[in-house]
């Protein structure tokens, strides 16, 4: 009995590898997502814990689930697909009133972890976990809350309208 031929009751190898490729997926997009919670986004821990679980499902499913079934397999279809939905997902999160637009930041992270989500799924361990540093890096400190909201009390922020508002609102993500 060969390693890759090694199986417990019905859990093979192959399963353990695809279970831990979701899991470090859950616990990749848990590290961007307590960032958002910490500084009360709408789209928290939960949310992108499971937008990057459910991108490394998808990337597994699309990569191994329909081996030997005998039709034309072309992983990079589901993968399209992942990019178009999350996209569509993160758009509910931006906001756009008459003087601000909120919430690109907090969409954009949820785009960056189902990109780590597909990284884990489809085995790229290792950059999965450099592009989730450098996502958490880039919103703890790219640019503070505090100084972003000294800088707009001091300079103001143009409208997207051109009208003029009151400087708190416009306070952006």
């Amino acid at each position: 009995m060969l390693a890759s031929d090694w199986q417990f009751l019905f859990v093979r190898a192959i399963d353990l590898e695809l279970m831990l490729r979701v899991v470090l997926a859950f616990v990749l997009g848990g590290v961007i997502g307590y960032e958002r919670e910490m500084i009360e986004r709408p789209a928290g821990l939960r949310t992108h814990m499971l937008v990057a679980a459910g991108s490394a499902a998808f990337t597994v499913v699309s990569v191994f689930g329909f081996v030997g079934e005998g039709t034309v397999r072309d992983p990079a279809r589901v993968a399209a697909q992942i990019v178009t939905g999350v996209g569509f997902l993160g758009a509910g999160t931006i906001w756009r009133t008459s003087s601000t637009v909120r919430g690109l930041t907090t969409a954009a992270s949820i785009w960056l972890v189902a990109a780590i989500g597909m990284l884990a799924g489809g085995g790229m361990y290792l950059l999965a976990v450099f592009t989730t540093l450098c996502g958490f890096a880039t919103l703890r400190w790219g640019r503070p809350p505090a100084r972003r909201r000294r800088l707009l009390i001091k300079t103001g922020e143009p409208s997207i309208l051109g009208e003029e508002v009151d400087e708190e609102e416009n306070i952006v993500d």
